[in-house]
């Protein structure tokens, strides 16, 4: 009898209208072995990982699972096919307890008493290596504790592929390292792993083979014995350089293309009837003068309440043009509620709060409609956007006033802003009418990003802004918040140490809603103990 794989995926095409997301890919997956998928935003990793955990159909192709033919048409039918898959945005009932979590919705799970449950799902963390409380209520549990309950309800249910989406993005150092040693874990117990990441250290490693999705197609696959240093992984993932070669230049992430789309947006925006924006030429705006001191942000003891644990007390920081300050932190410490007040989403319950000089009271009251505040949301899909609206309508959600005079909306313009736009920031599909949930995550991120820093704010709020992104867009982000400081002073809200690192003049870290410490990104000493900063475990001196 043949070989098969655990998995066999063959011929596997999706299309979203005219957007081919995957085209005739053909994948093994085996027990034992961690397997890496990479690829650039918009490759396709996420559509054929969610084609295999029964999200979506294929429109061709066929999944075998050890030999058999298998149709999934719902999470369902992939689960019990022993297929499931750990997703960045978590599902769990936080007043529940991790053993009610674990064992909610499987069968039988709540004809045996608590104290078995309990035991069941002790067993089951201590087999795989996945520390944490069963009796502990999910709503107090860290982002990391949390994930660790989500894997273990898909190997309660007996799975034996599991596949990791970013699965890193909301630990700190110190709990993604235990995430790799339970991974590693699971494959010597004959689990098949599916590990999606755009963090080439990571995947270098941890993974036992790896394969490169680039425009929906497999072009690479390789064992670990054969996997290219990180230089030579980022160019088969891009199909171009992206680290610097001895003679050559850089990369900036520009192509002919940007380059062209650059000069378009530039055109379009010196032709609007009022120039209202810095730096685009023509008059200045008709709408409010703000004050042009030096301190764009500025916070004083300010608290606010949160939902449960969360929420934040006596935080005090300021940011002066041309710096960025980069708050650190793992997911569900107060950041959210920090970044709500800051942005005018909600009220602070005590302390002072200015922005460009203004109580916030004053500021919200007005908004400027030049050189005020640029928000990158972390939550690209439910706050930065609306995916059933098209590109250009979504660029206009917070870019209109540049394209309206005398209560006029210039869609033409508009249009032609939103092409140059999509251009230079090199945004597939390259179609302005194309709907905001046609483009895969990275892809709209880049979208928000260049809309925001479009109007050229004083004060910029960036909230993972490379959440998601490829090696070369993550590149591209930092290069253009680099610029941005030349003119305004950037709150960057990152749980990425290495992305703090790379920005930052200053590093905030925030545990449990308080500062912990804030110092200099040059005072190696305090920057070593960053992650333990963020895992609550050290303190300002």
């Amino acid at each position: 009898m043949e070989d098969f794989p655990l998995i066999r995926l063959e011929g596997i095409s999706k299309y979203f209208g005219k957007v081919r997301a995957n085209s005739h890919i053909d994948l093994d997956i085996r027990a034992g072995r961690i397997k890496a998928l990479l690829g650039e935003n918009g490759a396709g990793k996420s559509t054929l990982m969610s084609i295999l955990a029964g999200r979506l159909e294929p429109d061709t192709g066929r999944i075998s699972v050890e030999g058999q033919i298998r149709r999934f048409r719902s999470p369902k039918d992939a689960h019990l096919a022993g297929i499931g898959m750990v997703y960045q945005h978590f599902m769990l009932v936080d007043t529940m307890s991790v053993a009610e979590n674990v064992l909610l919705g499987h069968e039988g799970g709540f004809m045996i008493s608590p104290a078995q449950m309990r035991e069941r799902v002790r067993k089951l963390a201590e087999r795989y290596g996945l520390a944490v409380d069963p009796t502990a209520s999910v709503g107090s549990l860290s982002m990391g504790e949390r994930q660790r309950v989500e894997i273990l309800k898909l190997l309660c249910r007996e799975c034996r592929v599991l596949i990791f989406d970013e699965p890193t993005a909301v630990l700190t150092p110190v709990e993604s390292e235990q995430l790799f040693t339970a991974m590693r874990r699971m494959a010597a117990q004959g689990k098949a792993i599916v590990f999606i990441s755009h963090k080439l250290p990571e995947v270098l490693s941890v993974a036992d083979e790896v394969a490169i999705l680039r425009r929906g197609e497999v072009v690479d696959a390789f064992e670990r014995s054969q996997v290219p240093d990180e230089a030579e992984l980022a160019r088969r993932m891009l199909g171009r350089s992206l680290f610097k070669e001895p003679g050559q230049a850089a990369f900036t992430g520009e192509t002919e293309e940007s380059g062209q789309g650059a000069r378009d947006l530039q055109q379009v925006m010196s032709e609007l009837p009022i120039a209202r924006i810095r730096g685009w030429g023509g008059r200045a705006g008709r709408g409010r003068r703000i004050a042009q001191a030096d301190s764009v942000l500025s916070l004083d003891g300010l608290s606010c309440r949160g939902a449960g644990t969360a929420g934040f007390s006596k935080v005090s920081f300021a940011i002066a043009k041309g710096q960025i300050l980069a708050l650190v932190g793992v997911a569900g410490n107060g950041q959210k509620e920090l970044v709500e007040v800051i942005c005018g989403l909600r009220r602070p319950d005590a302390g002072s709060l200015k922005l460009l000089g203004q109580d916030y009271r004053e500021f919200f009251s007005d908004l400027p409609e030049q050189n005020g505040l640029g928000y990158i949301p972390e939550d690209r899909r439910g706050v930065a956007s609306c995916p059933e609206l098209s590109l250009v309508d979504n660029f206009l959600l917070t870019a209109r006033k540049l394209f309206s005079h005398r209560g006029l909306l210039d869609r033409k313009r508009a249009l032609r802003a939103t092409r140059a736009l999509i251009a230079d920031h090199n945004i597939i599909p390259g179609n302005p009418q194309a709907r905001g949930r046609e483009l895969s995550g990275g892809n709209l991120q880049k979208l928000i990003v260049g809309r925001e820093l479009l109007r050229n704010p004083r004060c910029i709020v960036a909230e993972n802004p490379t959440q998601g992104l490829d090696v070369a867009a993550t590149e591209e982000v930092w290069r253009r918040l680099r610029v941005a400081r030349e003119s305004s002073g950037i709150l960057l809200v990152t749980g990425d140490i290495a992305e703090a690192l790379a920005l930052a003049d200053y590093i905030a870290v925030i545990y449990r809603g308080k500062l912990v410490d804030l110092f200099s990104a040059a005072n190696q000493e305090k920057v070593d103990q960053i992650g333990l900063m963020m895992a609550g475990s050290a303190s300002a001196d």
